[in-house]
């Protein structure tokens, strides 16, 4: 999920090739979804100017070991509207395993001491930084909240003096999501087409954590 932002400042992907993988689907079959996933990275830091937020009290804080209840009031809350299901197909002691991994960080962004987003970093290939999740909880997008967490996450990234940066997202994602990666200082590189089981349609959405 991302933040949202004027039409004019929506880019595109480049026209230059990039890899692509599966083909587009001909008939989506009823109870599954087209997944067009696009994979971004970065090779360098950004060369920009951060523009800072103004107006609201913010804080930036790692959650170190969250509890799986909190973790999940993030994922289900920030993730509901564009249908974000790994992380609930897992029990408590697998999800667990992950979020307590010292190779994985998760940051919490609060207003006003209100959690409003969060960005979750992994490091668990050598020489790499995954953006694994990124986005903010529904009340607060279209404030300018989703710039700021993005290149506070992407500059923490690079702080881990990795060689590489990655993130992917994909079409039931925000619409100004390649855009907004794109304005970080990310370059699409490749793209991926999958049939998947609708979430919905297996009980994993509860009722008003849907489109």
């Amino acid at each position: 999920m991302t933040d949202k932002f004027p039409q004019d400042r929506v880019s595109r992907l480049p026209t230059a090739p990039f890899r692509k993988r599966g083909k587009p689907a001909q008939r989506v079959p009823r109870g599954k979804l087209e997944m067009i996933i696009t994979y971004l990275e970065m090779n360098n830091p950004p060369q920009k100017t951060h523009v800072l937020h103004r107006g609201e009290k913010l804080a930036l804080m790692r959650a170190e070991k969250p509890t799986v209840s909190f973790y999940r009031y993030l994922y289900n809350t920030v993730g509901g509207p564009w249908l974000w299901h790994d992380r609930r197909l897992l029990d408590d002691d697998a999800l667990r395993e992950i979020i307590h991994d010292p190779e994985v960080e998760i940051f919490v962004l609060h207003v006003a001491g209100v959690p409003a987003g969060f960005a979750e970093l992994d490091l668990r290939q050598d020489d790499e930084v995954e953006l694994a999740y990124f986005g903010l909880v529904p009340e607060y997008i279209g404030r300018g909240l989703g710039h700021h967490l993005l290149d506070w996450a992407v500059d923490e990234a690079w702080r881990k003096r990795r060689s590489r940066v990655w993130v992917h997202t994909c079409n039931l994602d925000h619409p100004a999501a390649i855009a907004v990666y794109q304005r970080a200082g990310f370059v699409p590189y490749e793209q991926e087409h999958r049939i998947v089981d609708d979430p919905r349609k297996r009980g994993f959405m509860p009722k008003g954590q849907e489109f």
